[in-house]
């Protein structure tokens, strides 16, 4: 999907972009596949978990199908849509005994096209078949894998994300993330040949607040603006820096190249290298 630019008559078209939509084939969803989607706008229980969220323009989630369970009977791709709740794009799959389901796209899939998922049949190794691990060809690109067996794609939905399938020994396949980190997954687990649809997504500039208003995102505001009863960084006059030894979070807390990922985990055992970090 290119990405498309207009002439710069206005302050606000001078910096964005937009899609190009030129791969959707169908503008109205299925109606038995979507469901009303409430906005909490960050809050749990009333209270704001999440900053600066709010507003958006109405949206109907679209149920996709993360199992694709329907084995060995083969799907026609009926239609390439846009799916609000998503960068990459979703597919509407009609199955041979005439149900239908959304499927994440894999990139370069046509309209028309025959997809199967299988676990022990022999099928040929195309974008869109869904097979376990063990059975795919090493060096292949992959998307939508499971991290357990039966629980549904978990890693790699992403637009335009592919893993690479490394090496399968005992009982684990080694895969290579996209950010550079390699783990090992139970070879029994389903995967999708290919990578994942829209891969320029990630291209786009919104250029001005009222685009993000639209996708229920609000300005945020920098902490070195604030006073100092609202953010450590508060206060002084005219521009200034931080002045402390580290950034800090509007609580005090360390900020920038801090790592989220909890320690201890179960899963950290399965990890063979680490993902690549920027060096500061």
């Amino acid at each position: 999907m290119p990405i498309k630019l207009y002439r710069p008559v206005t302050k606000g078209r001078r910096f964005s972009s937009v899609q190009d939509f030129s791969d959707i084939t169908k503008k109205e969803p299925e109606k038995s596949l979507i469901k009303p989607r409430k906005e909490f706008a960050g809050r749990t229980g009333g209270k704001i978990t999440v900053r600066h969220r709010g507003g958006g323009h109405k949206q109907y989630y679209r149920v996709v199908d993360f199992k694709r369970d329907k084995l060995d009977i083969p799907g026609r791709i009926d239609s390439i849509e846009y799916d609000p709740s998503r960068g990459a794009r979703i597919c509407l799959v009609v199955y041979k005994d005439g149900e239908k389901r959304y499927i994440i796209a894999p990139d370069a899939i046509k309209v028309g096209q025959e997809i199967i998922s299988t676990k022990n049949g022999e099928i040929e190794m195309s974008v869109g078949n869904r097979l376990p691990l063990e059975r795919i060809p090493l060096g292949t690109v992959i998307h939508a894998v499971e991290l357990r067996p039966g629980e549904g794609a978990k890693i790699a939905r992403g637009a335009g994300i592919g893993i690479r399938l490394m090496a399968v020994e005992g009982a684990y396949a080694t895969l290579k993330m996209p950010s550079g980190e390699v783990r090992n997954v139970i070879k029994s687990c389903m995967a999708t040949i290919g990578t994942v649809s829209n891969p320029d997504y990630r291209l786009v500039r919104y250029g001005k607040a009222g685009r993000m208003r639209h996708r229920g995102i609000k300005p945020t505001v920098r902490g070195k603006v604030m006073n100092p009863i609202d953010h450590p960084h508060g206060g002084g006059e005219g521009k200034h820096p931080i002045g402390m030894k580290y950034a800090k979070t509007k609580w005090g807390k360390h900020a920038l190249g801090v790592k989220t990922r909890r320690k201890n985990r179960a899963s950290d055992a399965l990890i063979i290298s680490r993902r690549k970090t920027k060096k500061r």
